[in-house]
């Protein structure tokens, strides 16, 4: 089978009203809107800002009767001040608001995780269990053929969005929560769409760990193809949080996706204003244009890695190097806007809290930090090896084989070249060279914002997936070292490698959300600086929390208005706080720990 993969995948179309999805359309951009559904006249102002924005479709919770009735006004408000675009109901727990709800959008979105109850099958016996489990599905079933049903008369597309950390019980306690009972909790609800010959549906599989989200969408589309699905992909990183950190994990998750030619909508999920998330949206988007200008086709099946699938020269930590090479000549200064605390001429440093690079680059030599000291490296024939992924072949192979105490930098430039990198890598591993390898990329772009985005797709979609040992990152002088070094480790913590600040998963806030999200989490961040390598979820309510923040260490959960939750891990540890005083008690309940 083949993992080189120079193609977009060929899916049906699902129209979501006058919006092609999938097929040969383009990769569609959406968000989600953060006002409360009742308060109509909000509601539609802000679906005209992100539809201004550039949005193509956007979501609208309804957690109830009144908010699925009241979307048929703000559809008929935006159709009289010439608004066309699709609105999709995000429904959870309810299926009798799904049902009304698909009469008043062109779409909507259901959890197979809580479309249904939840409760777990904990029978000993085997076969109560295949019992329990044959009749909870037959009651999903007639459950949601009524939905279909109605999808159907009303011309509504479908998303079946399974999310990592809402699980039904029942899926739970025969997968755990893992990428693959979040694919068999969407193929359950995909197989009956098949049967009804339902076909305008999208399936999405998020998380906010990249690994989880990339794995769990490769394993949803082995199976989709086995059983001959052709759905739509949504794309997202849920809870990603917000600033520089949101936007390097969405790009990471979302580019190894888009490298994988998977992905017929986007969405970044930001905790931001919502026309916020739009640009970030369409740069993934444009990036992978270059990479898939053809048109989608049917492919052969792809044998996907496994992400972190570590290769056998990673023993180590994931290094990064500082290319300095265009500043010339390299000053003390340059060197000490690292973070290295280093005197005249080099002689000694300090570890500063910000993390340092491991080396640093200068065009002939490089400066490498092992923890109490700085020191020269020469950058010789003799110990590095710089070559392009495009040089491989068979003499160059058997060179690697005799020499893998070598280390090797592999440059990348052009169109299409995750592709090839990868090629690169599974020719290592198909000759056993173990070589250290460390990715490198030269960028020309100067707007910092793009810039990011740009490298966390394509070292992310690298190293994702376990490959490479580290990675060198140049700029244009424009972009000061201090920030590209910064970009490195900010990318090799969104893709799982290595860790060395504080991760705040934070959903991007809808009309459930009880307290103002975005000023909360920039308290919690400012309340936590001290504090190093923890992961903090900061949740808006209990339909994301605590269950999508399922990687974090600790979590503050909206419980009701003005009522705060605090986690430790996925235990509920103080209840029902008030929000004036659930900081300083995260700020305890962490020191306690």
């Amino acid at each position: 089978m083949t993992k080189i993969i120079l193609s977009r995948r060929l899916t049906v179309e699902v129209k979501a009203g006058q919006v092609g999805i999938g097929g040969n359309n383009p990769i569609r951009i959406q968000t989600m809107v953060t006002t409360p559904t009742s308060d109509i006249g909000a509601t539609v102002e802000e679906c005209m800002k992100v539809a201004n924005a550039g949005a193509e479709l956007v979501r609208i919770t309804a957690p109830t009767i009144k908010d699925a009735e009241a979307l048929g006004v703000i559809r008929q408000e935006l159709r009289k001040r010439g608004y066309n675009i699709p609105l999709i109901a995000d429904i959870h727990f309810n299926p009798d608001v799904a049902e009304i709800a698909a009469k008043n959008v062109e779409k909507i979105r259901i959890n197979p995780g809580n479309f249904t109850d939840k409760q777990a099958i904990l029978q000993a016996n085997i076969a109560d269990f295949e019992q329990s489990w044959d009749t909870d599905l037959a009651k999903l079933r007639t459950r949601f053929v009524s939905l279909l049903n109605i999808c159907k008369e009303y011309g509504t597309a479908l998303r079946i969005g399974s999310n990592h950390g809402s699980l039904s019980g029942r899926i739970m306690s025969k997968y755990g929560d893992t990428p693959a009972g979040m694919v068999e909790s969407a193929m359950e609800f995909l197989r009956i769409c098949k049967d009804e010959n339902f076909n305008n549906v999208v399936v999405s599989m998020k998380a906010s760990n990249t690994g989880i989200m990339v794995q769990a969408y490769r394993l949803l589309v082995e199976a989709m193809e086995v059983e001959d699905m052709h759905y739509p992909l949504h794309l997202g990183v849920t809870e990603a949080g917000d600033g520089e950190d949101g936007r390097i994990k969405s790009a990471v998750g979302i580019g190894s996706l888009l490298a994988d030619g998977l992905g017929d909508t986007v969405r970044v999920s930001l905790t931001e204003s919502p026309e916020n998330e739009i640009p970030v949206a369409r740069e993934l988007v444009r990036h992978f244009a270059q990479h898939f200008s053809a048109a989608p086709k049917k492919r052969e099946p792809v044998d996907y890695p496994c992400p972190s699938g570590k290769r056998a020269s990673q023993g180590k930590t994931v290094v990064v190097i500082s290319d300095l090479s265009k500043w010339n000549p390299v000053y003390e200064s340059d060197i000490k806007s690292l973070g290295f605390g280093l005197q005249s001429g080099l002689q000694s440093g300090s570890l500063p809290k910000n993390p340092v690079p491991d080396y640093i680059y200068t065009g002939s030599s490089a400066l490498m930090f092992d923890g109490e000291n700085p020191k020269i490296i020469d950058y010789d024939n003799d110990n590095f090896i710089f070559c392009d992924c495009t040089m491989l072949n068979n003499s160059f192979l058997a060179w690697l084989k005799e020499n893998q105490d070598k280390t090797i930098v592999m440059s990348f430039d052009n169109a299409g070249s995750i592709a090839k990198q990868r090629a690169f890598f599974y020719a290592l591993q198909a000759n056993g060279i173990e070589n250290r390898i460390i990715i490198a990329r030269s960028y020309k772009e100067k707007d910092f914002a793009k810039l990011q985005i740009m490298a966390a797709c394509d070292f992310g979609a690298l190293l994702v997936d376990g490959f490479g040992d580290g990675v060198m990152l140049s700029a244009e002088q424009s972009v000061s070292p201090k920030h590209v070094s910064d970009l490195c480790f900010r990318i090799l913590q969104a893709a799982r490698v290595r860790f060395t600040r504080t991760e705040y998963i934070a959903c991007p806030g809808c009309g459930r959300t009880l307290f103002d999200l975005q000023k909360t989490l920039q308290k919690v961040k400012k309340a936590t600086t001290e504090f190093n390598n923890l992961k903090i979820g900061v949740m808006g309510c209990i339909v994301n929390g605590p269950g999508e923040m399922a990687d974090a260490d600790y979590g503050y959960v909206g419980a009701a208005p003005g009522k705060v939750t605090l986690y430790k891990g996925k235990e509920a540890v103080k209840k029902n706080i008030p929000q004036e005083n659930a900081i300083e008690e995260l700020i305890e309940l962490i020191k306690q720990n």
